[in-house]
C-alpha cells in the first residue's frame, strides 16, 4: 500500500516524517526547491505502508477575474460583483502542483496533514483536488493534530477522518468576498481619486481591504492624538518618610497629583515647609488580589510578546509558527483559553521538570496537581498554546518566546 501524505509546510513535513519513521526516513528532492520528499515504512490503519511525505507552502490557488475583467477600464467597478471568478494554481507554485500530480499516481491513499483549522481545511481541499484530478481512485483521509509530538502524531495515525468540505467552503466564500469587495473599492476610488488629485494620485494606487481599512482607521486615530498632545509642564509634591529604627522609607502621594501653575506649586511647598515633621497617626490595609493569567490563546500571546519581549505580532506569530512545527509548542493560533478535561496537564508540566532553571517549581506544580484558571472561550478545535518540550537547543527570539513569558512561564503560573 502506497500512501501519500501532504503537509502545509516542509518543516511540518519534516518533523511529522522523523516521528512516523523513527528517524529512518530518506529525503530526495521534489520539483520545488522548498518542498522535499520524505520516505518511509509505517504502519497505517493496521497494514505495513510505504508513505511518502511532503509539504506545499500554504495556499496553493488563490482567487482571480477572468481575462475580460482583469484590466481596469475594461468594465465600471460595480461590475466586479456579479463578475465570473475562477480559482487557479499560482505560477510560482506549479512545481509543486507538479511534485502532487507525480506522487499521486502511483498512491492509494491521500492523508492531509494540513494545520486543522479553517485555512488548514482549506488548502487541504486545494491538495486534494490537484491529487484527484491525476489519480481519481485516491482513498482521501485526514489527520486531526494540535501539536506535532509522537503522542500526538500516533493519535492522529489511529483516528483518521474524511475532510470537511462545508469548513472549507466557508474559506472559498470569504476568499471571494475579499476579491469582489477589494477590487471593485480599489478601483472605484484609485479612478475617483486620479480624477480628483490628478497631480498627487496620477501614478498611485488606493487600495481598500475588508480588514485593512478599519485597522488604518486605528492608526490614523492614534496619529491624530499624538499630533493634537500638547506638553505641559506640571509640579507635583513627593514627601517620603524614613523609619530610624530600621531604615526603611515610604513616598505618600498627594491626593491632588499634580499642579500646572508653579506658583501653586511654591505655595503648597512653603506651607508644608512650616512644619516638616509630620505624625503618622493611622494605617489602613486592605488585601490585594492578584489573580493568575487565563490560558495562552493567540490574541494574549501577541500582546506578550509585544509587551514583554519587545516583538511585533506578526514576527512573534512566524516564530511561533516554526517552533509548532519543530515540536517545541502546540498550535498557535487559536482562540481557546480553556484546557480540555481530559488534558494531561501533570504531564505537561512534568516536562518542565528537565529544566534546571524552574524545574523544582515545576515539581511543586505537578505534586500538587495542576489547577489552571480557564478563560470562557473555546474554538472546539485547538488547546490554548502550550510548551510541549524544553528548548535547550533554542537562541535568540525563539529562546525568548518558547522559555519564558509566552510560554513556560505563562503556563507555570497560570496553574
Amino acid at each position: 500500500m502506497r500512501v501519500l501524505n501532504v503537509a502545509e509546510k516542509n518543516d511540518a513535513a519534516k518533523s511529522l516524517a522523523a516521528i512516523m519513521s523513527n528517524g529512518q526516513m530518506r529525503r530526495r528532492d521534489g520539483q520545488s526547491r522548498y518542498n522535499k520528499i520524505y520516505e518511509f515504512q509505517c504502519n497505517l490503519l493496521g497494514q505495513q505502508c510505504q508513505m511518502t511525505m511532503t509539504s506545499v507552502s500554504g495556499h496553493l490557488m488563490n482567487y482571480d477575474f477572468t481575462q475580460q475583467h482583469r484590466k481596469w477600464l475594461s468594465c465600471h467597478p460595480s461590475a466586479l460583483f456579479d463578475a465570473p471568478v475562477v480559482k487557479q494554481i499560482q505560477r510560482d507554485y506549479q512545481p509543486i502542483r507538479d511534485t502532487l500530480t507525480q506522487l499521486a499516481k502511483s498512491a492509494q491513499r491521500l492523508v492531509i496533514w494540513t494545520d486543522c483549522d479553517r485555512e488548514g481545511e482549506n488548502i487541504g481541499m486545494e491538495i486534494v483536488n490537484v491529487c484527484m484530478a491525476s489519480n481519481p481512485r485516491l482513498d482521501v483521509y485526514r489527520a486531526k493534530f494540535s501539536e506535532i509530538t509522537r503522542p500526538a502524531v500516533q493519535r492522529a495515525l489511529a483516528s483518521l477522518t474524511r475532510m470537511d468540505e462545508r469548513v472549507s467552503d466557508a474559506v472559498d466564500a470569504r476568499q471571494e468576498l475579499d476579491l469582489r469587495i477589494g477590487a471593485a473599492f480599489t478601483r472605484f476610488q484609485t479612478l475617483r481619486l486620479r480624477q480628483v488629485f490628478p497631480a498627487v494620485l496620477a501614478d498611485q494606487l488606493v487600495s481598500y481591504g475588508s480588514c485593512q481599512f478599519p485597522t488604518l482607521g486605528f492608526v490614523v486615530e492614534r496619529f491624530k492624538e499624538a499630533e493634537r498632545f500638547q506638553p505641559e509642564p506640571f509640579w507635583r509634591l513627593r514627601v517620603l518618610a524614613e523609619s530610624p529604627d530600621t531604615g526603611q522609607s515610604a513616598e505618600f502621594l498627594w491626593k491632588r497629583g499634580r499642579v500646572y501653575d508653579q506658583a501653586v506649586g511654591q505655595m503648597f511647598l512653603a506651607h508644608v515647609l512650616e512644619s516638616p515633621i509630620a505624625t503618622v497617626i493611622s494605617v489602613e490595609s486592605k488585601p490585594k488580589n492578584r489573580w493568575r493569567p487565563c490560558a495562552l490563546d493567540t490574541v494574549e500571546f501577541e500582546k506578550l510578546a509585544s509587551r514583554k519581549l519587545r516583538i511585533n505580532a506578526k514576527e512573534a506569530m512566524h516564530i511561533a509558527e516554526r517552533l509548532y512545527t519543530q515540536g517545541y509548542i502546540s498550535y498557535p493560533r487559536t482562540e481557546t483559553n480553556i484546557f480540555p478535561r481530559d488534558f494531561n496537564l501533570r504531564g505537561l508540566v512534568q516536562t518542565q521538570t528537565a529544566d534546571n532553571r524552574w524545574a523544582q517549581f515545576a515539581q511543586r506544580v505537578a505534586e500538587h496537581g495542576p489547577s489552571p484558571r480557564n478563560g470562557k472561550k473555546s474554538d472546539q478545535a485547538h488547546p490554548p498554546i502550550h510548551p510541549l518540550k524544553c528548548g535547550d537547543g533554542l537562541a535568540n527570539n525563539e529562546a525568548k518566546v518558547s522559555l519564558r513569558s509566552c510560554c513556560q512561564q505563562h503556563v507555570f503560573f497560570t496553574f
